[in-house]
């Protein structure tokens, strides 16, 4: 990968690192933190081999939907999810916007 690749990834493994626990955060909001705004798919692959000890499970789709592509898939994020004490219904997270997490 280039420097501009990897200095992407570095910027989203800052992001993931930030997001406090008992909040969450869209892949586009990630984008958009680290100025790609159009990147939420990559940010996404980026997520898939990134480093197991950062809060992936924090990560989810737009308007709070979990993430196919999560271990174990959509069962596994929810068990992470709800161990962090969020409520999931029909695979997303009820009253997302309260723990929308924009990076402030």
């Amino acid at each position: 990968m280039n420097d501009i690749g990897n200095d992407f990834r570095e910027q989203v493994y800052q992001v993931v690192r930030a997001i406090p626990y008992g909040r969450l955060t869209t892949y586009g909001t990630i984008a958009v933190l680290c100025n790609k705004p159009r990147s939420a798919r990559i940010v996404g692959g980026i997520a898939h081999l990134g480093p197991p000890e950062l809060p992936w499970q924090r990560v989810v789709k737009a308007g709070g939907v979990l993430a196919e592509g999560y271990p174990g898939g959509v069962d596994g994020h929810r068990q992470v999810l709800e161990a962090e004490g969020h409520q999931i219904r029909n695979h997303k997270v009820l009253n997302f916007d309260a723990v929308y997490w924009r990076g402030d």
